[in-house]
């Protein structure tokens, strides 16, 4: 088995995820923008749910 150090399909998924990243200088903003202009190109219905309320569990010392 290999580990995600030498994983050649994962490697491959960062090496795209960065050249597209430099493209716009590793703004995330951009980044972000560039992937909804691509959504929206696309044509494709894409499903928006609202946000689910994070909900604390007992013992839980992060306040929500």
């Amino acid at each position: 088995m290999q580990t995600t150090q030498t994983d050649t399909i994962i490697a491959e998924v960062w090496a795209v995820r960065d050249e597209h990243a430099a493209r716009f200088g590793y703004d995330v903003a951009e980044i972000f923008r560039d992937i909804r202009a691509m959504q929206d190109a696309s044509g494709s219905e894409y499903v928006r749910y609202p946000a689910r309320r994070v909900v604390a569990t007992p013992g839980d010392s992060t306040p929500p």
